[in-house]
């Protein structure tokens, strides 16, 4: 695996871990809606702007990824 791989999965793992402590989620039902509606592709997409931001902002952001979804 690539270094830039395996930092770019342990962010997604990182604001997987963030959203659910944030949104009082369990980790199933987190990653459950980050997956359906795309959201873990968007944050590996955009590792390189969402590494700088602190937690309260990078689950607003995924938020408004969620908003923005189909469906959802």
């Amino acid at each position: 695996m690539h270094k830039d791989d395996l930092k770019h999965t342990d962010f997604v793992i990182y604001c997987i871990e963030t959203y659910k402590g944030i949104k009082k989620l369990d980790g199933k039902t987190a990653y459950q809606k980050l997956k359906l509606a795309g959201a873990i592709d968007y944050i590996d997409k955009n590792y390189g702007a969402l590494h700088t931001f602190g937690d309260e902002h990078i689950v607003w952001n995924i938020d408004e990824y969620l908003k923005n979804c189909k469906g959802l």
